[in-house]
C-alpha cells in the first residue's frame, strides 16, 4: 500500500476524539509509548484515504509502518500492549487476558446495544430510551459487584478490561449524569471518576483540528 502523505516513521491512526472505541485505542497507544501520526476525523465527512484502507468507515483505524491495517479497537490495543506493556495491562492481578476479553465482548455487544438506544433514541424507530437505560444498568450493576471486591475489574491494579470498558461507561453516565450519580453504585462511580480524572485520560482527550488530505497529522503519544 502506498500513500504520498503517509509518514515513513510512525503508524497512522484515524481517530475521532469522542468515540469510545477510538478513545480506548488511544489509551493503549499512549501507555505503551507507541508514537503515531493521528488524523482526526469528522464522521460526517470521512476522508477518502481512510475509506480506501477500511471501507466500513469506522474509527479507529491504524496503519502500521509496513502498511498492515487494524480496524478493530481491541486489535489496536493488543498490538500496542503486546509490544510494550509497562503498566502490565495484559497481566491482571486476578483472572486472565481471555477472561478480560470475554467481559469486554459482553460490553461491546450487549451493553453497547442498549447504550446507543439510550443515548440516541431518535436514531431508532420505536425505541424506549428508559427501557434501554434500565437494561444497560444491569451490566453496570455487575461491574459494581466486581468493584466492591477489588479496586479494579480484575484485581487491585488497572488492566486492559478497565481501560477498554471505562470509555463506554463514561458515555452512559454522561447521558444523564444526575440519574447516574443517584444510583447505588458507589464503587463503580469511584472507578469511573478515577478514570476521568486520570492523567492518561486527559492526555488522550486533547482536541485536534480535522485532518485534511495532503496535510500532516498530529504526532501523538509519548516519544
Amino acid at each position: 500500500m502506498t500513500n504520498d502523505y503517509m509518514s515513513p516513521i510512525y503508524p497512522i491512526l484515524y481517530s475521532f476524539r469522542r468515540c469510545p472505541y477510538a478513545m480506548r485505542a488511544r489509551l493503549a497507544l499512549m501507555v505503551s509509548n507507541r508514537v503515531c501520526e493521528l488524523r482526526e476525523v469528522v464522521l460526517r465527512d470521512k476522508p477518502q484515504e481512510m475509506l480506501d484502507v477500511s471501507p466500513k468507515g469506522t474509527v479507529p483505524i491504524l496503519i502500521d509502518v509496513e502498511g498492515r491495517v487494524l480496524d478493530e479497537s481491541i486489535d489496536i490495543m493488543l498490538w500496542a500492549l503486546e509490544e510494550h506493556d509497562p503498566e502490565k495491562w495484559l497481566s491482571p492481578k486476578q483472572g486472565s487476558v481471555a477472561e478480560m476479553l470475554e467481559l469486554i465482548a459482553q460490553f461491546d455487544c450487549g451493553f453497547k446495544y442498549h447504550l446507543d438506544r439510550y443515548k440516541y433514541p431518535e436514531r431508532y424507530a420505536g425505541v424506549d430510551a428508559r427501557a434501554h437505560r434500565d437494561k444497560g444498568a444491569l451490566y453496570l450493576g455487575k461491574l459494581n459487584v466486581k468493584l466492591r471486591a477489588t479496586k479494579y475489574l480484575f484485581g487491585n491494579n488497572v488492566a486492559l478490561a478497565d481501560m477498554a470498558i471505562a470509555p463506554f461507561v463514561r458515555q452512559f453516565a454522561h447521558t444523564d449524569k444526575n440519574w447516574f450519580e443517584e444510583q447505588p453504585w458507589i464503587p463503580l462511580q469511584a472507578w469511573l471518576t478515577e478514570f476521568t480524572d486520570s492523567e492518561i485520560y486527559a492526555s488522550v482527550m486533547q482536541k485536534y483540528q480535522k485532518w485534511e488530505s495532503g496535510n500532516a497529522g498530529v504526532v501523538f503519544g509519548r516519544s
